[in-house]
């Protein structure tokens, strides 16, 4: 499964309580006057870059470099203010309600706050520092309470109520009869059908949460940072020469020249605990990773977690239901945590038996060797990569010498103008502002109509202040409302950076998230909706797109152009591309039991009564009764889960990553199946017509059984892991 993958404007750090609730919020820009309004808005924001319109090219672009933090909480609270006036306007029109007066307006407000949001998002994920999560801290509760204040806004409710009601007995036009549905919900889900003094204790909740979301994601940044694990020149046995000089330039960055960096983010402790002879040393850098957030001192993430489950318990109580999980699944693509577990659970019991097959191979390795242990999680790596050498004559490093990182951006832009028609150019230096001197910048062009579809920023490599992980988001979506908007995309990714003059090799994992996180960058590109809520996501179904997309990866036109050895320029030789094909299912019980025992774990947690949790405590007692093998930890113990508890969008959908594989598995057999293969072209038309281009404009159940012809089964992805395939029920 993957790491962090999140494109909301939220990402981590979990302020923003109103996205993933009520998406289109941050997208509007609306008035009763648009064009006074927009004119009164816009002379306001002038005053403060991080408020003003883009300038420059490409319809404007953001001003990254002349990015001040001393402007940023001024610019989010005016930000703020603005757009309430401007959803006041709204609510408080004395003409009856239509489509076109409420929805409408609402989809045009709050544009100013919306590129505020964009700046904050850099400093939160990009460029954090401790002058920013002071800033963080103190914009945290008055962003809760700007949300409620358009939440539970009684006369706006009212007016898209009705509109909504309206729309049920006069039907509007497709994309206007979605948008009215989505934002009926989003503030119905929300509260804001509740009595006054239920209303007023849901707005104290989420102020309270938004405190506590953004403390658990710093708690988690400051693990990061401040615990790393120094080596000295006896201590690299096994380690790759790659690795060394960028663990050395790590080091020498923060001050320890001569020594070598272990950082504790996934990227470096992922290929040390693979190749390092040092079983002392695996067992200190693995302890150091799993135990951010719980370390007993000032960033210990334990109470926190106690202190939100019971608050989300009790918000949702508010509304009549009896655990978080039933409000969250509801308009999800699994409906409700029944659902849900029933997927997970169909699957656990062969990941767990591949695991006890996996385990016995490397114990049985690790006896021969006279190694004289019992395989614990700091081992499972390092033996993992022995029995594929052994199983497979499969050296990780080996192909890592295939896969450079400029090579595989290359595949990315072939395999995007294969199936989507697109041109990357890349910009010229100081056309574009930037943020950090790493990122680079392309442009995005249809290869037909030569039309400018948008610009990619690529932000590859960890450093300090960066969150761990990979993502995607936008600085800008596209839309046709009022003027077709382009597209300003974000991949971000935490490569370890070579030392000067080195090329950055990626491990095969590495290049599989790459693509998945490009795939999220193209289903933004390819969105061709008109209005801006249209852009929001269905969370079990948006990390869909993004895993079909890994699939082209291992595609023989991608190995054979873009794989290629970083000093000889070779090929990758067909016998290594066979061994990587043949052991295309080893250690799938791993990467399926460390990815769903979070998953169960995120779902048991929101089932369960808050009173009776303590996290510690719990995660050991939950993990016993799923018989999770010892050997394995959760790809993310609970003190830094991110993505359930420093915000709400993966709360509860952590399982989603399952969800949206079984479409995947079942999708890329639909390119398997067809004449042209993964290349095939009328297969890729239905592939960018229905699953990428409407964006939320359909109902992906709806979306999916358009482009396969039918529903999505669960038969390819237990092949695709080599799990045995479920006999089918003669009865159904």
């Amino acid at each position: 499964m993957k790491p962090y993958c999140t494109f909301l404007k939220n990402r981590a750090s979990g302020l923003f309580l109103i996205l993933g609730i009520t998406g289109s919020i941050f997208n509007f820009q609306a008035q009763n006057n648009p064009q006074n309004i927009t004119a009164m808005s816009e002379e306001q924001t002038q005053e403060n870059v991080l408020l003003a319109e883009y300038q420059g090219p490409y319809g404007g672009v953001p001003v990254f470099d002349q990015m001040d933090l001393e402007l940023l909480q001024p610019a989010v609270e005016k930000g703020m203010a603005l757009h309430l006036e401007e959803i006041n306007i709204i609510a408080s029109n004395p003409n009856p309600p239509t489509f076109e007066n409420t929805i409408e307006e609402l989809e045009r407000a709050g544009k100013a706050l919306n590129r505020a949001f964009t700046y904050y998002g850099i400093w939160s994920s990009n460029l954090s520092s401790p002058e920013f999560r002071e800033i963080q801290g103190e914009l945290a509760p008055k962003i809760s309470d700007y949300s409620s204040a358009i939440l539970q806004n009684t006369q706006l409710f009212e007016r898209i109520k009705t509109v909504y009601e309206n729309s049920l007995t006069e039907p509007l036009e497709e994309d206007k009869q979605r948008v009215v549905l989505l934002t009926y919900e989003n503030f119905a889900l929300d509260g804001a059908d509740l009595d006054e003094n239920a209303k007023k204790r849901y707005a104290e909740i989420n102020k309270k949460l938004s405190k506590l979301y953004t403390t658990f994601s710093n708690n988690v940044l400051a693990d990061e940072e401040n615990y790393v694990v120094f080596l000295e020149k006896g201590q690299l046995s096994g380690l790759p020469e790659s690795f060394i000089k960028a663990a050395a330039k790590a080091a020498e960055d923060m001050g320890e020249k001569g020594k070598y960096a272990i950082t504790n983010t996934r990227s470096s402790m992922d290929p040390f605990l693979t190749n390092s002879n040092e079983r002392e040393l695996r067992e200190k850098v693995w302890n150091t990773y799993y135990s951010r957030g719980d370390n007993e001192d000032e960033f210990d993430n334990n109470e926190i977690i106690s202190q939100i489950l019971k608050l989300r318990d009790e918000r949702v109580a508010l509304m009549g239901f009896d655990n978080y999980a039933q409000w969250r699944l509801q308009n999800r693509m699994a409906k409700n945590p029944e659902n849900a577990m029933e997927l997970m659970e169909a699957v656990w019991p062969s990941a767990l038996a591949r695991v006890e097959e996996e385990v016995a191979d490397m114990q049985a390795l690790a006896d021969a060797e006279g190694a004289n242990i019992k395989i614990k999680p700091w081992d499972y790596r390092y033996y993992a990569e022995k029995v594929r050498k052994d199983k497979y004559d499969l050296d990780s490093d080996e192909v890592k010498q295939y896969l450079q990182l400029d090579n595989l951006t290359e595949a990315l832009f072939f395999t995007a103008g294969e199936l989507f028609n697109y041109e990357f150019s890349p910009v010229p230096e100081g056309t574009v502002p930037v943020f950090h001197e790493d990122v680079k910048v392309w442009e995005v062009k249809d290869k037909n109509s030569g039309d400018l579809i948008g610009l990619w920023y690529l932000d590859p490599f960890a450093r300090q202040g960066k969150r761990s992980g990979a993502w995607a988001t936008t600085y800008r979506s596209h839309t046709t409302f009022d003027g077709k908007e382009t597209v300003l995309a974000s991949n971000n990714s935490n490569f370890v950076k070579p030392a000067p003059g080195e090329p950055a090799l990626i491990s095969w994992n590495d290049a599989t998230t790459f693509f998945h996180e490009f795939g999220h960058a193209l289903h933004f590109f390819a969105s061709n909706v008109k209005y801006p809520t249209l852009n929001s996501g269905v969370r079990d179904y948006t990390e869909f797109q993004s895993q079909l997309l890994e699939r082209w990866l291992s595609t023989d036109r991608v190995i054979n152009q873009f794989l290629l050895h970083h000093e000889t320029g070779e090929p990758i030789p067909a016998e290594l591309v066979e061994k990587i094909k043949k052991a295309s299912t080893f250690n799938q019980g791993f990467a399926t039991t460390e990815f769903l025992a979070s998953a169960l774990m995120d779902m048991k947690y929101h089932t369960t009564d808050p009173e009776d949790i303590e996290p510690r405590e719990f995660e050991k007692q939950t993990l016993e009764q799923l018989n999770m093998p010892e050997e394995i930890v959760m790809r993310h113990r609970s003190p830094h889960f991110g993505h359930v508890f420093s915000g709400e969008g993966y709360a509860t959908g952590y399982y989603g990553y399952l969800w949206a594989d079984v479409l995947t598995s079942d999708a890329a057999e639909a390119f398997k199946e067809s004449p042209g293969g993964f290349y095939d072209e009328n297969v890729a038309a239905k592939l960018v017509e229905f699953l990428f281009a409407p964006r939320n404009a359909m109902d992906p159940a709806e979306a999916y059984r358009k482009f396969r012809g039918r529903d999505a089964t669960i038969d390819a992805l237990m092949r695709d892991r080599g799990f045995p395939v479920p006999e089918s029920d003669p009865n159904e």
